[in-house]
């Protein structure tokens, strides 16, 4: 009986593994990524003065920790009334890294600010997600409320987001950091492996 069961319960851990495999999803909706995550924690950096701060600054979003880093320095933009995060230098890229608590989507508004800290319109930039894989959008013309997100299957490692070249900084408002909802497809595969494996444990002990 073991022998022909064995081969079930088999399949039933090879198809965990299959869906398992690490896909990366963009939304340009604020709405529809909030829709595809659960429990979001929120980061609006308005506890950040215009003014230098180190390569890299500890954070946290609701429930969870990250960390942001930038060669040459991060810089806090904006106003007192609503701060955003930015560079020190104009090409340095900013990476969002070292996530805990289970963090698999990322999101925010992005968009391009001048020397002083302030708002440029029409920049572009360019942003990269990883989580073994990755995955990078090109984000032109962006505004204040240019929104992208990342939503992926397995832990992100980091999400960088850098200036194509032009002559502004990126800048970085209202991040959101949140778990991914499985996708129906994905439960199916687990309560059908589930259901095998139950099935093979109840036939052991007949």
């Amino acid at each position: 009986m073991r022998k022909t069961l064995k081969p079930l319960f088999l399949a039933a851990l090879l198809c965990a593994a299959a869906s398992s495999q690490a896909a990366i999803t963009v939304y340009t909706s604020q709405s529809a990524f909030l829709g595809a995550v659960a429990n979001p924690g929120y980061d609006s950096f308005d506890d950040l003065e215009l003014d230098l701060y180190d390569d890299v600054l500890n954070r946290t979003a609701g429930a969870y920790g990250y960390q942001a880093a930038a060669t040459g320095g991060l810089y806090g933009a904006g106003s007192a009334a609503d701060g955003w995060l930015s560079t020190n230098l104009r090409l340095s890229p900013i990476v969002f890294q070292n996530f805990t608590g289970g963090v698999s989507s990322f999101g925010g508004n992005f968009f391009a600010s001048d020397v002083g800290g302030q708002y440029v319109a029409g920049g572009n930039l360019v942003l990269t997600a990883a989580d073994g894989t990755s995955l990078t959008y090109a984000l032109n013309n962006a505004t204040q409320a240019s929104f992208v997100g990342f939503v992926s299957d397995a832990a992100l490692t980091s999400v960088t987001f850098a200036t194509d070249g032009g002559l502004y900084w990126s800048t970085a408002n209202n991040v959101v950091l949140a778990a991914a909802v499985p996708e129906p497809a994905t439960w199916g595969m687990l309560l059908a492996g589930l259901g095998i494996a139950g099935t093979a444990a109840r036939r052991r002990r007949g």
